[in-house]
C-alpha cells in the first residue's frame, strides 16, 4: 500500500494540525544537486524538525530563504498530519481520491484502445 508519509504534498488539505514554533527547530544549509555555483556558495536549503514526532523536512525549491521556509512549513504541516492521523488524515484521503482517478482513466484508456482495435479488425472484415 502507499506509505503514509509520502502522500504529504498535497494541495487542499483544509483540516491540519497546527504546528507551534516553538516545536520546531530550523537550520539553514547548502543545497545539494544541480546549479553548480549559485547552489554550492548559499546557505539557502531549509532543514526543519518537528521535535516530539521526530519529522525532518529538507527544501531547497527555490533561491529563496524566505519561500524554502514557507514550504517548508507546508510539508511539514501535512506530514505531522499524517504521522498523527494516518489513515483518518485530509491528505492521505486527498492522496488516496487521486489515485483512483488516475486508475479509473487508465481503465477507460485501455477500454477506448480495446474498441479502435475492434473497430479496425471489423474494417478489415468488410474490406475482405
Amino acid at each position: 500500500s502507499l506509505p503514509l508519509l509520502q502522500a504529504a504534498r498535497k494541495r487542499n488539505s483544509l483540516n491540519l494540525l497546527e504546528l507551534s514554533e516553538a516545536e520546531l527547530e530550523e537550520q539553514f544549509v547548502r543545497g545539494d544537486g544541480p546549479g553548480g555555483q549559485a547552489t554550492n556558495k548559499t546557505n539557502n536549503c531549509v532543514v526543519l524538525k518537528h521535535m516530539p514526532s521526530g519529522i525532518v523536512v529538507k527544501c531547497h525549491q527555490t533561491r529563496s530563504v524566505e519561500k524554502n521556509r514557507k514550504i517548508a512549513r507546508e510539508i511539514l504541516q501535512e506530514k505531522v498530519d499524517l504521522f498523527y492521523k494516518g489513515e483518518d488524515s485530509d491528505v492521505f484521503k486527498e492522496k488516496k481520491a487521486v489515485e483512483k482517478q488516475k486508475q479509473e482513466k487508465k481503465r477507460r484508456a485501455k477500454e477506448n484502445l480495446e474498441r479502435k482495435k475492434l473497430f479496425k479488425e471489423m474494417q478489415q472484415l468488410d474490406k475482405e
